[in-house]
């Protein structure tokens, strides 16, 4: 059984997505957003973000880490 993340611990709010990084707050999910799974736990980047870390999010490394 695979354990999935609620919508709210995955950074979705009724009020948008929530940038785990910045705090950035967009309506529903954006296609352009960046999605990362750590530690089990679902992610979300703006685009801002995931633009300034682009490699460290392709090297699989951890958000804690950038």
């Amino acid at each position: 059984m695979v354990d999935q993340k609620t919508h709210q611990q995955a950074g979705l709010t009724p009020d948008g997505t929530v940038c785990a990084r910045c705090g950035a707050v967009a309506e529903g999910a954006p296609p352009t957003w960046t999605c990362s799974v750590e530690n089990g736990e679902r992610r979300y980047f703006c685009d801002r973000c995931a633009r300034d870390n682009i490699r460290a999010i392709e090297g699989r490394l951890d958000s804690s880490w950038w």
